[in-house]
């Protein structure tokens, strides 16, 4: 026994929709077919890495092909305009900031653009960072790193005194942002006992790990006065001594009650004197 039918015009109309949502028998080959080569793994081991090719070849479409260039994560590559339908990109020391997304597209004529993927992968290479952070206690601290490398990295961050830690945001002082190929970690109102020590930011995708080390010293509220207070402490010293030198100096110098205010007659005056006496009397 079979169900109700259809009334004949719905069935129609249905037949119809659903043959507008299938693809002509024409469709699939109208699309540019293109041939590209695999994934390119850089590694470390293989330093210097011998060159690389990246390969398109366009062996198939119904449009006119306009031009065709390279880009690298989204940006156009210098100087790799042309019209051509097999193309090559030719890196002849690749290094991990070689690493990357890259596309081969081509431009139609009245057509959208087709293009095809090929990845270059390397692992994490840190290419900067801080190698120390100076800080007054109460003052906030910014630690940066970032790297090349392709897949973009996994970022962590550990303080190392003692067994390496991982940095939460416990106590609402910590703040981590990466993004890509960069990461930032935020320390904020810095506490002289808890926070100074090595910092580590690490780095991993699927194909390594890198990691550096940045140093935090964090000091004191007086750590600004320390220029003031030895400048003054010199000053204190060198009063003192020019103290005690004139009071070692002063008691040489003052004459001694006991000795005559003026110059000692000397025994020849006296005898001269008798003499001019004795000449007086007997004249």
């Amino acid at each position: 026994m079979s169900g109700p039918s259809l009334p004949s015009g719905l069935a129609l109309s249905l037949l119809l929709v659903s043959g507008s949502l299938l693809p002509g028998p024409g469709g699939a080959q109208n699309e540019p077919r293109i041939v590209n080569s695999e994934e390119i793994i850089l590694r470390t081991e293989d330093s210097p890495h011998p060159p690389i090719t990246l390969q398109c070849n366009l062996t198939s479409s119904s449009h006119v092909l306009e031009y065709s260039y390279w880009t690298k994560n989204g940006v156009e590559l210098t100087a790799t305009r042309k019209n051509a339908s097999n193309m090559e990109y030719r890196i002849s020391k690749p290094r991990a900031d070689d690493s990357g997304e890259y596309h081969c597209v081509y431009h139609f004529v009245s057509a959208p653009k087709a293009n095809a993927t090929i990845e270059v992968k390397a692992a994490p290479d840190i290419t900067g960072h801080k190698r120390s952070e100076n800080k007054n206690e109460g003052q906030n601290a910014m630690m940066y790193c970032k790297s090349v490398g392709y897949p973009y990295p996994e970022w962590v961050w550990y303080k190392k005194n003692g067994p390496p830690l991982d940095i939460v945001n416990t106590s609402g002082r910590f703040f981590v942002v990466s993004k890509e190929n960069y990461t930032e970690l935020n320390i904020m109102n810095l506490q002289i006992t808890e926070d100074p020590g090595e910092y580590e930011c690490n780095a991993t995708n699927a194909i390594g790990t890198n990691s550096a080390i940045t140093i935090l010293r964090v000091r004191s509220h007086l750590a600004p006065l320390w220029p003031f207070l030895g400048i003054l402490a010199e000053i204190i010293i060198l009063v003192v001594i020019i103290v005690v030198y004139e009071k070692r100096k002063r008691p040489d110098e003052v004459p001694d009650d006991d000795e005559p205010a003026g110059p000692m007659k000397t025994n020849s005056t006296n005898n001269h004197k008798d003499k001019n006496l004795r000449q007086r009397n007997t004249n």
